[in-house]
Formats: structure tokens, C-alpha cells, sequence
């Protein structure tokens, strides 16, 4: 399958600190941008916090993830993968109304189109995903005189119609 002209992608390795999670989100925020993906910057970034979170609380043997954005087309989809086999499970909604940990899948439930999870049969590893629609682009909504007729400034009107005035006799 030969991708199209729109396929794009970005991948990145790192140890799952929560140093690094701030500059991940710093790198997802200026691809995003590089890509003119910026009505996506606040979910990409929380839901890729929340993967990353959960890699450096429940990671093992180690903290080694690597991070892929993937926009093709409508879509862009946020991968993080590990060398931990084990799935995380979605907490149910009403198990601890005031508790600060344990939602950072519900979060990322919440802020996506649709999300998952794989395991990765030839290292032992696993993948969280999610999957973020691209925005519509809208037409300019230029008014019709700025987009038809262009108004010099008056200076340089001036100036062009003094260069070309004929003295009169």
C-alpha cells in the first residue's frame, strides 16, 4: 500500500520521566503546530501526558516508551508503546469520585474519538493509542473588498502620480 501525499509522521524515544513528559508535550505541541494542527494541541498534549504518566507509574521492567504521531488524511492518531505486556484496564467511572489517580485513560477516553490498546508480540510489549478527527478546514472569510481591490497607501500614490504629471504650457 503506497501511503499518500498527506501521510505524516513523528516519533520520538525516551525514558517515561516526569521531566521528559513536559517536553514531550512541548515537542507534540510544536509538530502539531508545524503540521497547522493547532485545534489539537490541548488533547494531543493531555492524552499523551496521561499515557506517559501511566508508562512511569506502571512500567516494567523499565521506563522505555517511544511516542509516534501519525496524521493521515482526518486523523490523527498518539501511540505510546512499552516493553510492559500488561494492558491497562479502564476504571469504572463511579469507583472513587474524588480520587487523584487512576482516570488517565478516562481522560484520554474523554478527550478522543476513539482510542485502544495492542500488544506487541515480537518484543513483549504493548501500545495505547488514540485517535483525534482533523478539524474541517474553513473558508476565508475575507471581506469581498479587502479580497478584490488593493488601496496603496497614500504616499506612494503621491509620489507615483507626481512622477508622472505633464507640466502644462
Amino acid at each position: 500500500m503506497q501511503a499518500d501525499q498527506t501521510d505524516r509522521e513523528c516519533a520520538l524515544e525516551l525514558d517515561a520521566h516526569p521531566y521528559r513528559i513536559q517536553q514531550i508535550r512541548r515537542i507534540v505541541s510544536a509538530q502539531l503546530r508545524y503540521w497547522r494542527l493547532d485545534p489539537l494541541i490541548d488533547a494531543a498534549s493531555l492524552g499523551i501526558s496521561e499515557l506517559l504518566a501511566n508508562v512511569h507509574r506502571h512500567a516494567k521492567p523499565d521506563k522505555h516508551c517511544s511516542v509516534r504521531l501519525s496524521h493521515a488524511s482526518d486523523r490523527l492518531t498518539v501511540a505510546v508503546a512499552d516493553n510492559d505486556p500488561r494492558l491497562p484496564k479502564l476504571a469504572p467511572a463511579a469507583a472513587e469520585p474524588l480520587a487523584t489517580a487512576g482516570r488517565g485513560l478516562a481522560m484520554v477516553e474523554a478527550v478522543s474519538d476513539s482510542w485502544g490498546t495492542d500488544l506487541l508480540p515480537e518484543d513483549g510489549g504493548k501500545v495505547v493509542w488514540f485517535v483525534l478527527h482533523t478539524p474541517m478546514p474553513r473558508p476565508s472569510l475575507v471581506p469581498l473588498r479587502a479580497a478584490v481591490a488593493f488601496e496603496p497607501p497614500r504616499e506612494r500614490i503621491a509620489a507615483v502620480a507626481a512622477s508622472i504629471a505633464v507640466p502644462v504650457a
